[in-house]
Formats: C-alpha cells, sequence, structure tokens
C-alpha cells in the first residue's frame, strides 16, 4: 500500500542498474536543494540553493570532505518540474557502486527512498498531469514500437484527456438544465429544452463510439499479439523467423530437427508488436529433449492470437502436414508455402481449402516477406488502422470506464424517449461522470493508484 506522505522528501536511482557513462540519482521534496547543499561542492564554491532554475553545474559530491563522486549537478524549481516540487539530478558515473554511494548518502542526509512510480505519482496528485497522463508514461517506457511509443506520447500530451473533457462538460451542462427542472419543479422542461437534452445525449453517445471504435487498434499497438511459427522439420521455420527479423538469429540448416526449443523475439510489423514464437518441428519426438521441445510447441500453438504454418512447397504434402492442419482448425492462421524458388511439388489447392490466407514465399531469399507483414497486418486491424488517429484509447482501464459511460448515456436517452423522471435520467448522467472522473483521477481509491503505480521502477 502507498502512504504518500507529499511533504517528505524522496530519492531513487533513475536509470537502469548496470555499467553505463552516466547515472542519475533523483531527488524530489521540499528538502531537495538544502540536502545538496549538504553533500555538493561545485567548482565556484556556491550553493545548490543558490543555483538558477533549470541549471547544470559540476563538481563533486562529498561526505566529510572525502569525495565519493565527480558529478553534474541539475537544478529544477518547483512549481515548474516534474513533480511541481524542488527536483534535483546528480549526474554520476554510471556503475552501481559509485550509483549507491551516493544514494547512500542522499538517504543519510534527510531523505527517503522512493516507492515504485512515486516521481509520477507526486506528478499526478500535485495536478501537473491527470492519472490518464500518468499511465501514458509507463506506457512510453514499456513501448516496443513506434506506434505505441506515438499513442503514449499523444496521451501524455494530454490528448485523449481533451477529449473525455469535452465530453464531461456536455454532460454536465445537460444535467444543470435537469437539475434545475428538479430544484424548481413548476417550470416543466420545454419540449425545446428536452430536444436539447436528447440532441446532446445522442451527440455524447456518438463521441463515446468514435473514441471506443479505436480500442482495438490501440490495445493491438499498445500490447501487441503472440504470434507463432509452426510446421514439420525443415519447412524453413527459422529461415522465416530471420527474414521477418531480417537477421540471423535461428540456426539454419539443412538438417531437419536444428530446431530443439522455442525461440521468441518482439518483431515490429506494421506498428504492430509481434512476440513472434520459432517452435521446434519434431512431431514424433525421438528422445526425451525432444519429446519436452514439441509439448512446449503445443502449448505455444494452443495459446497464440494467431498461427503462420509453413508448408515446404518443393515437396507433397505430408502426414505430418495434415496433423498440423487438423489441429489448427479452430485457430486464426495464415498458411505459407516456403521455397517458391523451387521446383513446386505441394498441392496447393488443398491448403487454400483449409485456410482464408495462403501467401507464398521464399524464406531465404525473403520474396514475399512484405506480402506476409502485410497480410498479418490486414487480419490484425480487420481493415480498421487507425495510426493516424489523433486519439487513440489503448489502456483497457480507460476502455472500461468510456464503455460503462456510454452504456449510462444511452439508458438514459432510452429514459428520456419512455418520458421517466427528469432524477432518473439525472441519475444516469451522474453515475456516467463517476465513470469519466475515475478515468481522469478527479475521484480515485488508493487501492486504484496501489494498483497502477505498482507497475512502475523506482525512480520514475
Amino acid at each position: 500500500m502507498y502512504n504518500v506522505n507529499l511533504n517528505d522528501t524522496i530519492a531513487a536511482i533513475a536509470t537502469p542498474i548496470g555499467d553505463g557513462g552516466i547515472g542519475i540519482v533523483r531527488l524530489s521534496g521540499k528538502d531537495a536543494l538544502a540536502i545538496a547543499d549538504k553533500i555538493f561542492v561545485s567548482k565556484d564554491k556556491k550553493k545548490p540553493s543558490g543555483f538558477k532554475t533549470y541549471t547544470t553545474h559540476y563538481g563533486c559530491i562529498v561526505d566529510k570532505s572525502k569525495v565519493v563522486d565527480e558529478v553534474i549537478l541539475t537544478i529544477m524549481r518547483s512549481p515548474r518540474s516534474y513533480t511541481k516540487e524542488d527536483i534535483v539530478e546528480i549526474n554520476c558515473h554510471g556503475g552501481i557502486v559509485a550509483l549507491r554511494a551516493v544514494l547512500d548518502l542522499v538517504l543519510a542526509n534527510g531523505t527517503r527512498l522512493a516507492e515504485p512510480g512515486e516521481f509520477t505519482k507526486r506528478a499526478f496528485l500535485n495536478g501537473r498531469i491527470d492519472l490518464s497522463q500518468a499511465e501514458a508514461v509507463l506506457d512510453i517506457i514499456k513501448a516496443k514500437t513506434d506506434s505505441a511509443l506515438k499513442i503514449s506520447l499523444q496521451q501524455l500530451k494530454g490528448s485523449l484527456s481533451a477529449e473525455i473533457n469535452k465530453i464531461r462538460k456536455d454532460l454536465l451542462d445537460m444535467l444543470s438544465l435537469l437539475e434545475a427542472n428538479i430544484d424548481f419543479p413548476e417550470e416543466d422542461l420545454s419540449v425545446l429544452g428536452l430536444g436539447e437534452i436528447k440532441h446532446g445525449l445522442e451527440t455524447v453517445n456518438k463521441k463515446f463510439s468514435v473514441i471506443l471504435d479505436t480500442s482495438g487498434c490501440g490495445r493491438i499497438m499498445r500490447e501487441g499479439i503472440n504470434a507463432v511459427i509452426c510446421g514439420k522439420p525443415n519447412v524453413g521455420k527459422s529461415s522465416l523467423l530471420n527474414a521477418l527479423l531480417k537477421q540471423e538469429r535461428s540456426i539454419v540448416t539443412p538438417i531437419a530437427g536444428t530446431t530443439r526449443d522455442t525461440i521468441e523475439e518482439i518483431i515490429d510489423i506494421r506498428g504492430i508488436p509481434v512476440k513472434i514464437v520459432d517452435t521446434a518441428g519434431m512431431l514424433e519426438p525421438r528422445d526425451l529433449i525432444e519429446k519436452k521441445a514439441v509439448l512446449r510447441s503445443k502449448k505455444y500453438i494452443d495459446a497464440a492470437d494467431l498461427v503462420l504454418i509453413l508448408f515446404d512447397g518443393s515437396k507433397k504434402l505430408s502426414r505430418q502436414d495434415d496433423i498440423l492442419i487438423k489441429r489448427l482448425k479452430n485457430k486464426t492462421a495464415i498458411a505459407i508455402i516456403n521455397k517458391i524458388d523451387l521446383y513446386q511439388k505441394i498441392n496447393k489447392e488443398k491448403i487454400s481449402s483449409r485456410f482464408s490466407h495462403l501467401i507464398e514465399i521464399s524464406a531465404k531469399k525473403s520474396k514475399n516477406i512484405v506480402l506476409l507483414e502485410e497480410t498479418i497486418a490486414g487480419l490484425v486491424y480487420k481493415g480498421k488502422v487507425a495510426a493516424s488517429e489523433s486519439v487513440l484509447v489503448s489502456n483497457q482501464r480507460h476502455i472500461e470506464a468510456l464503455r460503462h459511460a456510454q452504456k449510462l448515456v444511452a439508458e438514459a436517452n432510452k429514459s428520456l424517449d419512455n418520458r421517466l423522471s427528469v432524477e432518473f435520467i439525472a441519475q444516469g448522467l451522474k453515475d456516467a461522470l463517476i465513470y469519466l472522473d475515475e478515468l481522469l483521477g478527479k475521484k480515485f481509491s488508493e487501492d486504484l493508484l496501489d494498483k497502477i503505480f505498482a507497475e512502475f521502477c523506482i525512480g520514475k
């Protein structure tokens, strides 16, 4: 549980642990500058508390006249900082020993170690960003493709928040008309007034639909899909993985069964983060290792969002091919005929009768790999690619909140058509506003904040 005291000063290492050129120790809070005064000695002997905001200074971190590290210190004064508090960032030499020594000294001089995500949590609690923007920070950190990064940056800038706030204002305007009628029942809402509210409810409902229509693409770009390459031994599964990666990741040999275990990589296919798995091809294992490899392959196939089943075009379909075809009966799959650079013996008509999508490629020569990528993207997006949209909703919490709010607005509109009481309609709008307020963080529970910020790393 988080028990954040905004009156204290926090500190943490803000860069990944490991060897590097630079590592950063970050402080935030009312005592950040005073603590920096105690441990930082600048080249000109001036104190950090006297430095101007957004300035950097060369000097040393010292512990009782002993030099701990040679550093660059940056000052960002409240309220124009990431947390809206005074922030000090100490750029140390990279490496855990130097960073740990500086952090220990900072903690010994009056700070406490920050909780995961606490810097961003303070930015939210201090009103610099709303809750959806805070979640976008984590999405930026976890982005696996350029498209995912673009969506997260848009949400951090407040594009989604702006649209939600417009809807929120529309609902509040309608609610004020309804509550005026509740407060002064002798003045019944005119036909014009009821018509205005009905038009407003329908407009809001359409706005919800426009945003929610992007949720499929948004979630795909944010979370990606799990894809599996499968096929009998020596059909070119590893060659296909290498072709999609555009580098040699898997060992390729003419010997059947070279891949004895699954190999996983993340590939950016038209903005989709695809976690692709190259599975072992042994359908009739010869030993215990191969048996375990086959069982693992079957598990990956069962859990996959998309299966790429590979066939050797230079050979006739075998019993092993038929076993895989039957196994994929209820899976979303793309059939791929490989080795089209060789003389073809395979029965293409039989494959095309079993699968809706069939692509012919040469993994070895990277022929038609672009066509395969386009087919994967088209199948995943189902013709609804929305990467150019200004607002995309990708977070499941946001999607659920919007769906609940839209449902309540639709029910309020139906209540208006059925001439139910004004109080009943007003309550529906109030309930819808609760979901929007929770999305933006205008109302929140400590449990919700715990869940969101626990996913962050310490130092962000």
